[in-house]
C-alpha cells in the first residue's frame, strides 16, 4: 500500500473517531450511498468530456466513497479496505483464466462468453433463493440501464427478438399503445369516470422506455450514452436558441411556439 493511501485511510478513520466530525461520524451505509453513486456519474461525466485533471479529482471523491464504506464496515467487524481490494484481486484473477491460468489467449468475443460463464457460476453458488438468469442486475441502476441489462440477461438465454427490426416493431407497438392509453384517459377525463386513468399511461409509457431500451441493445448501442448524448444535444439547442432570441432583443419565454421552433431549425442548420 502506498503513503498516500495509507494517509487517506488514517484520514477517513480519523474523521470518524468519537472526536472527529460530527458529519462523517452520523453517517451510515445508506446515508452515503447516493453520494457514491453522484461521484461515480461524476467520474463518467469528466471522462466523456477529456478532462484529465477533473478526471483525477473525481476519482479521488469515488475512492473516498469506497473508503467510507469499508470504515463503516471496519468499525462493525464485517470487513476492511485491504479485504475489499483482497476480493476484486481475487475476482479478477478467477474471470481471466485466460491471463492468470494456462488456458491460453482468447478472441474478445470468446473473451466476453467466459467471462459471463464464470460470473453466472458465481451468482449461482451465492444464490440463497432459486437462482434466475436475471440475479445480479442491481435495483439501484438508473431505470434505463437496468432495462438495457435485464433484456441483455433475457436474450442470452433465447428470449429476444431474432432481428432488430422486429424489435423496432415492438417499439411501435407500444408506442400505438401509449396513443390508445392516452386517448382513453383523455376520455375518461372528460366525462367523469372514477378512477385514475392516468395509471394506464404510466404503465405504457413504461413498456415504451423498455422496448425502446432493448431495441438500442439489438442495435449494439449503449441506450445510457445515448440517452446523455441527446441530453446534451438538446440542452446545447435549447441553450442556442435562447442566446439568439437575446441577440436579436426577444426574451426567448415571450415568443410563441412558432418563433422557437423557427430559431430552434436555425440552431440546426448551424451545428
Amino acid at each position: 500500500m502506498t503513503g498516500r493511501m495509507r494517509e487517506l485511510l488514517l484520514i477517513m478513520a480519523r474523521l470518524r473517531a468519537p472526536d472527529g466530525c460530527s458529519w462523517d461520524r452520523q453517517q451510515s451505509f445508506a446515508s452515503i450511498a447516493p453520494y457514491t453513486i453522484e461521484e461515480a456519474y461524476e467520474v463518467a461525466d469528466a471522462a466523456e468530456r477529456g478532462e484529465m485533471q477533473h478526471l483525477k479529482d473525481e476519482l479521488g471523491d469515488l475512492l473516498f466513497q469506497v473508503v467510507f464504506h469499508a470504515e463503516i464496515a471496519r468499525e462493525a467487524g464485517q470487513f476492511d479496505f485491504d479485504e475489499v481490494a483482497g476480493a476484486i484481486c481475487d475476482k479478477l484473477l478467477r474471470r481471466h483464466p485466460h491471463v492468470f491460468a494456462a488456458s491460453g489467449p482468447l478472441t474478445s468475443a470468446a473473451q466476453s462468453a467466459a467471462w459471463e460463464h464464470i460470473k453466472a457460476q458465481e451468482r449461482a453458488a451465492a444464490a440463497v433463493t432459486p437462482p434466475s438468469h436475471l440475479d445480479g442486475v442491481p435495483l439501484a441502476l438508473p431505470a434505463l440501464m437496468r432495462a438495457f441489462k435485464l433484456s441483455k440477461r433475457a436474450a442470452r438465454v433465447g428470449f429476444d427478438f431474432e432481428h432488430a427490426g422486429q424489435t423496432a416493431d415492438k417499439v411501435a407497438e407500444e408506442l400505438a399503445e401509449v396513443r390508445d392509453a392516452a386517448e382513453h384517459s383523455s376520455h375518461a377525463n372528460r366525462t367523469g369516470l372514477a378512477g385514475d386513468p392516468s395509471s394506464e399511461v404510466f404503465e405504457e409509457i413504461g413498456d415504451l422506455l423498455f422496448a425502446a431500451a432493448n431495441l438500442a441493445r439489438k442495435l449494439d448501442v449503449d441506450a445510457e450514452a445515448a440517452l446523455r448524448s441527446a441530453n446534451a444535444k438538446f440542452e446545447r439547442r435549447f441553450r442556442g436558441m435562447e442566446s439568439l432570441a437575446a441577440q436579436r432583443g426577444a426574451i426567448f419565454a415571450d415568443l410563441n411556439l412558432d418563433a422557437q421552433e423557427r430559431l430552434w431549425q436555425e440552431v440546426k442548420r448551424a451545428e
